[in-house]
């Protein structure tokens, strides 16, 4: 069960892990609320789990944009 990061702006894939085991505390999933969990972590139907975050190139047009926060998507 591949582990996909995702970012939640432009979706562009951050990173995966393929491992077959691994923790959740290893991945600091013990760390969020159950609230986050829903939002960052989506199982697909093939039962790759994907994660969703936010990507370096959004996360600067961000820090350069503040107000983009506002918005669910700013990428058209």
């Amino acid at each position: 069960m591949p582990i996909i990061y995702k970012c939640r702006h432009c979706t562009k894939e951050i990173g995966r892990l393929d491992q077959h085991v691994v923790e959740s505390t290893m991945l600091g999933f013990d760390q969020l609320t159950t609230k986050e969990k829903e939002d960052m972590i989506k199982y697909n139907a093939n039962g790759d789990m994907e994660i969703i975050s936010i990507c370096e190139s959004c996360e600067d047009t961000l820090g350069h944009h503040p107000h983009y926060h506002e918005l669910d998507f700013f990428i058209q």
